[in-house]
């Protein structure tokens, strides 16, 4: 019999009040396998600083492993059952789901009571978290709510002032001189009188403040901007808004007619941000990340949200130029590489707004571009609560206080679930790239390099629902068809085979069969997230990896090859047995008995991967099995099609046996 191992003394402290003796037991370095230093400033005190706030859904160590996995500094527990100041402590933390809370510089240690298998005196485990990012991340955990940020220029709107009109026409009517090509000609010409056009109107708005559109006369009226404390007083700014046209006219500072500014709005946006607000519910915390002059950035959001109901006035600065947790926050941007390497896998790249340029661009997708993000965002926020609440938060309630650290549950992250889209080259691709058409365009080269911690001075209110439905009143929504119009676009751009071609792929032929794909997490004690594909709640293909999105991009694969596997020993049985080998098939393959003729239609598509040497070849089958009701007719060349499109394979030959 092992004896128990001693730790260091400490002594512990909520404040200045003594609460009694406990024993710290540093973890061990997993890269070295050595203990580490107790994290405790005051050597072996423990000085409690306050209680987190209480949660109704979230126990601590779901919030903290969401926020900076596998964080465990060292196990504390008392020393004796008769401490009772440490005990109520501990009860009071177990059964409300708060931590007691050590503030160390910019570093948070939170006291997270666990319960024992062995020990009968108060165990905790300590974890360390960034300075004020529990309580941020716990409120939008308790809402269910995610974070998106948006970019403003070219990703949601198009501004100009008189100045930057006089640049961009002056600037075409040089390449028009220049250019002898009659077709490149007319497109330039047609998006110079484009320019003239709306430089017309902010003329007439900055003389008369009235604009004529069509022969109708519309003038400006008065709008009052909502007052932000020490940073904003109440002003009263002239707007002209044409709804039908998405045009807006504003002026920065009323007092000065040259800060007058014509807004082109992307079409869709009263979609998406119906969508984030949508039956009285808030889906996401909204931010803005820009480097575009403050007044004129507050401005610019004032007519997105003119009544405040995505960020309000007392929110407003903190959430310009801030960003809440990377894991929980995913980007709307028109360029991924202004944002640091490790941010991009959290950015949905939208196709630049373009109104001059390409007009049309925006009505040709047959799913608006803010639509396309809105769906985005759906299944983003509905995979990672699935996550949270499926995985998370059940393994979460399942551990001890004698579990090492490696048996954590990995957590979600928000990059997990984005599908990764680089939209910048949707632009017709007979002509060079168009100038920047917005006032400000050069300013966003410069974004912020990384992503940047809100800490949000109020905790957000609580919710009282309890139940842990990943999507509560609202199901992701299929985005199939508008990555496939992408793609349709880029065909002659050479795209080697991405992992994430395995998944989808595998959800298309789930989907045109019918039949359900679900990845499901197994059982592991590594740091390594083990996933299943189920095909119609049968197992067909297992994998692992550091990330949920490595996990599952090696399920599929396996999956996709054990399909292959199925098909070649079905095309083995059908050469050596009779057509009536399909009755003895029924009940096993899942059909009804009274199924007497079961014709099995097999498609397979013979992949070149690029990305590998030349004559390595990867074979995707799809395995399609109808009854006598069904048609007999079944097309595939979804599949084959989404396939074709990212690796630009002209010889693909589609091989369809019936």
């Amino acid at each position: 019999m092992t004896s128990r191992r001693a730790g260091i003394s400490c002594k512990v402290y909520h404040g200045d009040v003594f609460l009694g003796d406990a024993e710290a037991f540093p973890t061990t370095n997993t890269s070295g396998g050595n203990a580490q230093p107790l994290p405790f400033l005051s050597g072996n005190e423990i000085r409690i600083d306050h209680l987190s706030p209480p949660s109704e859904r979230c126990p601590p160590l779901s919030v903290l492993q969401s926020i900076n996995p596998f964080a465990v500094r060292c196990k504390v527990q008392a020393k004796s059952v008769a401490e009772h100041p440490l005990r109520r402590l501990y009860l009071s933390c177990f059964n409300e789901f708060r931590s007691a809370v050590m503030v160390t510089g910019n570093e948070e240690l939170h006291l997270v009571a666990m319960p024992s298998k062995v020990e009968k005196v108060s165990c905790f485990w300590c974890c360390s978290v960034q300075a004020g990012l529990y309580a941020s991340c716990l409120g939008m955990l308790n809402l269910r709510c995610l974070a998106i940020v948006f970019d403003l220029d070219e990703t949601l709107i198009v501004a100009n002032t008189m100045r930057s009109f006089d640049d961009r026409i002056e600037a075409l009517s040089r390449k028009i001189d220049g250019e002898k090509d009659p077709i490149r000609i007319s497109g330039m010409s047609a998006e110079l009188k484009r320019y003239v056009e709306d430089k017309d109107f902010l003329k007439q708005y900055i003389e008369m403040d009235t604009v004529t559109d069509n022969g109708r006369s519309i003038t400006a009226q008065n709008e009052e901007v909502p007052p932000i404390p020490g940073v904003q007083e109440r002003i009263t700014r002239p707007v002209i808004r044409m709804k039908e046209r998405n045009i807006v006219l504003t002026r920065i500072n009323p007092e000065n007619h040259d800060t007058s500014v014509f807004v082109r709005l992307r079409p869709a946006w009263e979609d998406l941000r119906s969508y984030l607000t949508a039956k009285g519910r808030r889906r996401f915390e909204v931010f803005v990340c820009t480097m575009a002059e403050r007044d004129y950035a507050l401005e610019i959001w004032r007519l997105l949200d003119p009544d405040s109901h995505l960020i309000s006035s007392k929110q407003l600065m903190d959430r310009i130029d801030n960003v809440c947790h990377p894991r929980m926050a995913m980007v709307i941007d028109d360029r991924l590489q202004v944002w640091d390497d490790k941010d991009q896998p959290h950015v949905h790249v939208v196709p630049a707004y373009t109104p001059y340029y390409a007009p049309q661009a925006e009505m040709a997708n047959a799913v608006p571009v803010l639509c396309v993000a809105r769906n985005v965002a759906c299944n983003v926020r509905g995979g990672f609560f699935k996550e949270f609440d499926e995985n998370l938060l059940q393994k979460v309630f399942e551990l001890n206080y004698e579990n090492e650290i490696v048996e954590l549950p990995g957590a979600p992250d928000v990059s997990y679930y984005l599908i990764a889209e680089d939209c910048n080259n949707l632009q017709n691709n007979n002509r060079e790239a168009p100038i920047v058409e917005g006032t400000i365009g050069s300013e966003t080269e410069h974004r912020f390099n990384q992503l940047a911690y809100l800490v949000d001075e109020q905790q957000a209110k609580h919710q009282a629902q309890l139940n842990h439905s990943s999507t509560d009143d609202e199901m992701p929504v299929n985005i199939t068809s508008a990555n496939n119009k992408k793609l349709n676009v880029e065909v002659r751009q050479p795209i080697s085979l991405a992992s994430s071609v395995f998944v989808s792929v595998l959800q298309e032929i789930g989907r045109r069969c019918d039949s359900k794909i679900e990845f499901k997490f197994t059982n592991g004690n590594t740091k390594e997230l083990p996933h299943s594909v189920l095909f119609s709640s049968e197992r067909i293909g297992m994998g692992m990896g550091r990330t949920l999105k490595d996990a599952q991009s090696q399920a599929a694969e396996n999956a996709l090859r054990n399909l292959a596997i199925l098909r070649h020993a079905l095309m083995s049985m059908l050469a050596t047995v009779s057509k009536d080998m399909c009755i003895y098939w029924g009940e096993e393959a899942g059909f009804s008995s009274s199924s007497r003729t079961i014709s099995v239609l097999v498609a397979e598509i013979v992949l070149e991967s690029k990305s590998v040497a030349r004559g390595l070849y990867k074979q995707v089958t799809v395995l399609v099995r109808l009854s006598q009701d069904a048609p007999l007719v079944v097309s595939m060349q979804v599949s084959c099609y989404l396939v074709q499109k990212c690796l630009d394979d002209d010889d693909m030959v589609p091989v369809l046996i019936a």
